[in-house]
């Protein structure tokens, strides 16, 4: 199985807004960057989707190291939140989870590869976070104008 690194970040012009998401993926020492947006978009969808799109370019099952600052998307995971949600039918407090469909998507592509999350601090100088955040923000400043 091969080990990959990915690196994913998103961003949202206002939240909710024009957004965009980001991802650096490297292998050995090879790397692609991937970046799309929406024009209208939450911050935590932007760093869903950045996850999910970043995940679905992989050809093969592969062993991945995921570094992300979303606190929303690690804890979800590391914490077992998500498995709470599944639990209680995509319900919290009797209420919908925000974002099912992506966490749905997200599911499908974790069936596929076995990933590790890591968090990372934001806008603090980890050099592929900040590449992302890059990417991320150049595509919600992008659906700003359309």
């Amino acid at each position: 199985m091969k080990n990959v690194e990915i690196f994913t970040d998103g961003a949202c012009k206002f939240n909710p807004g024009p957004g965009g998401w980001g991802a650096v993926l490297r292998y050995g020492t090879a790397e692609k960057e991937i970046s799309g947006g929406a024009a209208h978009a939450t911050n935590n969808q932007m760093e869903l989707r950045a996850v999910i799109e970043a995940l679905k370019m992989l050809k093969e099952s592969c062993s991945v190291t995921l570094t992300t600052d979303s606190q929303y998307v690690c804890n979800a995971i590391n914490k077992g939140w998500i498995k709470n949600w599944i639990a209680k039918n995509w319900r919290k407090n009797g209420k919908p989870i925000p974002n099912t469909e992506l966490w749905l998507e997200l599911l499908e592509q974790l069936d596929r590869h076995s990933v590790r999350f890591v968090w990372v601090k934001g806008h603090n100088g980890h050099a592929e976070n900040e590449r992302c955040d890059r990417l991320a923000s150049a595509q919600a400043e992008k659906y700003s104008k359309l």
